[in-house]
């Protein structure tokens, strides 16, 4: 398998946000992160996207720009070192995924977008890495430039997650429009915030948590205003934030506003992400907050370590998805086992890499978890819940070719159904569904014992499967399963041969 050195000595997480992009270089000594590099460019990449939800062509190029300087520090870094994630902005972009076959060729590794609930869970794992470990549960708090995250957890592992649709570029452009910082805005921002928080504030109040704790660029920038000011010296307060906010509605406007600790390319979407901070506090009755080092981009250094070291998120959510969909986990792991094999013969002739075989062992793990619904075109329900579940660990472009292989592993296979996968990958996903469907076939009778293989020759949209002397004919229902997929894949311009 074609995969990098499992003793990686360096991690690299980036953050394309809303408003600015983030990496973080890091060396990995002992099982231990140590930071080596830190960048940071305002992008505004939300601030680009017109009503259309189209992303402009002026914000496509600086983020462009700004990912080919940061690939010159991490375009050498070997494959499956480098976490780059796109979040609010590029979740709503219609034009995300041309934006993203550009981004990741400047960058030189693979971008993915997640959800607000992968992000919030990420937020969390990078903020208690970032703290000292204490009894009972924690609240923590991220304001991006388009989404805010809120998180219950305990430890390091996150108990409630939500993800709210404001932040400080979309609450600025909205409500601060051209620097107007008059107190009548403030109370329009204040209210659409609160009617935000309204659905999740009741379980947020109830929740008993000992501490909260504030994270990335809108939190750590009040908190560095709210100590120039002398309000406070540690921490921020909701009389620290009514005082800042009262310098501002007396300042009238932007270009009149003289915050100190406030940075200048701050300075435009600081009242949109104020006000979200002030309803937060008011709502959930927060009596003081923390700042933390830790973010989303360290929770990606994190989960990319987890995974290194055997201990990958998606191992646990695959998991607990058969368990609560009663899956059989030991017909997946017969399906994942002989997909595996079948790959490995097919691996150099098709050029498939350890990323795919990834893909294919949590497609192989999740195949049948349409049967929960139905089994009359269980592989149809399957495709529909993996495109619409909540997965931890999972970006949404791994869930749309895990809902791809799903939805094709069985009967009438249309290329129609690869809409979703990126036009130049389309050919390795070809290649994923069919290794799927034969392993699945192959253990139609969902016992251990297959046909004997002796041979695997793979070309270009072809595969020759030779078995051994008499199995096919000691084994009729795969025989006739082989026989009826050789058209189902003509149908797609796939050759499929056996003897």
């Amino acid at each position: 398998m074609k995969s990098s050195e499992q003793t990686q000595q360096h991690l690299a997480a980036i953050d394309l946000g809303s408003n600015s992009f983030h990496m973080v270089v890091a060396r990995i000594e002992d099982g231990h992160i140590h930071i080596l590099d830190n960048l940071k460019e305002m992008v505004r990449l939300g601030a680009g996207l017109d009503a259309d939800r189209k992303l402009s062509s002026e914000a496509r190029s600086r983020a462009l720009h700004c990912l080919e300087r940061f690939g010159e520090r991490v375009r050498e870094l070997p494959p499956g070192s480098v976490a780059a994630v796109g979040t609010k902005t590029l979740r709503q972009a219609k034009n995300a995924r041309s934006f993203l076959q550009q981004a990741r060729k400047v960058l030189g590794h693979p971008i993915s977008v997640i959800s607000g609930k992968e992000e919030a869970r990420l937020v969390y794992l990078g903020v208690s890495h970032s703290l000292a470990a204490e009894e009972g549960k924690r609240f923590v708090m991220d304001i991006g430039g388009g989404s805010t995250e809120l998180i219950i957890g305990e430890d390091f592992e996150p108990l409630h997650l939500r993800s709210l649709n404001m932040g400080c570029v979309s609450m600025s452009r909205e409500f601060f429009a051209d620097g107007r910082l008059a107190k009548k805005y403030w109370k329009k921002a204040g209210i659409a915030a609160h009617l935000k928080l309204r659905p999740v504030r009741r379980y947020f109040q109830k929740t008993d948590w000992n501490s909260a704790t504030g994270a990335s660029g809108t939190i750590k920038a009040v908190g560095r205003v709210v100590q120039a000011l002398e309000l406070e010296s540690y921490t921020i307060t909701l009389a620290s934030l009514y005082a800042v906010r009262k310098k501002m509605i007396r300042a009238e406007h932007l270009d009149s506003l003289a915050l100190p600790g406030l940075k200048s390319d701050r300075k435009p979407v600081f009242a949109g992400g104020l006000a979200v901070l002030i309803a937060t506090f008011e709502a959930l009755k927060i009596d003081a907050m923390q700042v933390s080092d830790g973010a989303l981009r360290e929770g990606l250094l994190y989960e990319r370590l987890g995974r290194i070291q055997s201990e990958d998120t998606r191992l646990k959510t695959v998991t607990s998805v058969q368990h609560r969909f009663g899956i059989s986990q030991k017909h997946a792991r017969r399906v994942s086992k002989k997909a595996h094999q079948l790959l490995t013969a097919c691996e150099s002739a098709w050029d498939l890499h350890i990323e795919d075989a990834g893909i294919l062992h949590w497609a192989s793990s999740l195949h049948e978890i349409g049967l929960a619904v139905s089994l009359s075109g269980y592989h149809k329900h399957g495709a529909y819940l993996l495109d619409h579940a909540d997965l931890p660990g999972f970006s949404f472009e791994e869930q749309d070719w895990m809902s791809v292989l799903v939805r094709c592993h069985r009967k009438k296979i249309s290329k129609k159904l690869f809409k979703n996968i990126a036009e130049e990958q389309q050919q390795t996903a070809l290649y994923l569904v069919v290794l799927l469907r034969l392993a699945a076939l192959l253990h139609r009778s969902r016992k251990e014992e297959t046909a004997v293989i002796e041979e695997i020759t793979a070309g270009r949209n072809e595969l020759t499967i030779r078995f051994a002397e008499d199995e096919l004919q000691n084994h009729p229902l795969q025989l006739a399963s082989l026989e009826q997929e050789t058209d189902y894949l003509h149908n797609v311009g796939f050759t499929l041969q056996f003897s």
